[in-house]
């Protein structure tokens, strides 16, 4: 991999989670409504046990092990054991995650610095899309709700095209259906392994969107805004690592 891009983008795909729309906090602003109904006394343990059962039931999800209604499912059983409740039936679950989805639904807020970047993008004729392994008719009403939608020429949920990120497929299937090869296409997310990890092995080239500063060194293009991608892409130094 070189150090740095040859030549700017031809396109540019986006994860959604936490890339541009500010999911973490839309997560608290859920549970903290579930853990209200079910009397949860520590949102620490509610958070941390909120998001492992999330990656585990994920998993075997897009694995075909488990329908998705039944992720939703183990993610409330595990909280609700938590708090003290052993015995929910499918039906109670299915009302109490409705419930923590209004209010996950009420607080999606994308990042300021995303409608700029991407009205950037697209002057300089960038192609955009997204990848993501969220479901696809939540994330569909995400982009929709904030007013993101009009700008992607496409958007790829793993549900719907055989595979997850890091699974390479799914970054090749998004520059397939943009037309434009991955070799001239970008690929910003906020994971290194999903996300980093998983454009490079697709021959895209991966940049690490690290807003709170949390993940250690490496060798990923790292930055820390969307604002610092328009002089990446522009040829500008990064604010973060460059690849070697």
């Amino acid at each position: 991999m070189p150090q740095h891009p040859t030549s700017s983008p031809a396109a540019v795909l986006f994860s959604l989670d936490d890339t541009l729309v500010d999911d973490h906090n839309a997560v608290s602003h859920g549970l903290r409504s579930l853990m209200e109904r079910l009397g949860h006394p520590s949102f620490s343990a509610a958070r941390a046990l909120w998001d492992v059962q999330g990656i585990l039931s994920t998993s075997a999800y897009l694995a075909g092990r488990i329908p998705q209604s039944e992720v939703r499912r183990q993610r409330l059983r595990a909280l609700a054991t938590q708090a003290g409740h052993s015995h929910i039936s499918d039906q109670h679950c299915d009302e109490l995650y409705q419930r923590y989805l209004d209010a996950h639904r009420s607080a999606w807020r994308a990042f300021d610095d995303v409608a700029p970047t991407l009205n950037q993008l697209a002057q300089r004729n960038v192609r955009l899309g997204v990848v993501t392994n969220g479901s696809q008719d939540r994330q569909h009403d995400k982009l929709a709700s904030l007013n993101l939608a009009r700008h992607f020429g496409v958007v790829v949920c793993a549900e719907t095209a055989g595979a997850a990120k890091p699974d390479p497929r799914v970054f090749r299937l998004a520059c397939q259906q943009l037309g434009v090869p991955p070799h001239q296409t970008w690929y910003v997310g906020d994971q290194v392994y999903e996300d980093a990890l998983g454009a490079l092995d697709a021959g895209l080239y991966p940049v690490l969107c690290d807003r709170h500063r949390l993940v250690p060194a490496t060798d990923v293009t790292t930055i820390h805004s969307l604002t610092e991608l328009t002089a990446l892409a522009s040829g500008a130094l990064p604010a973060g690592a460059r690849l070697r």
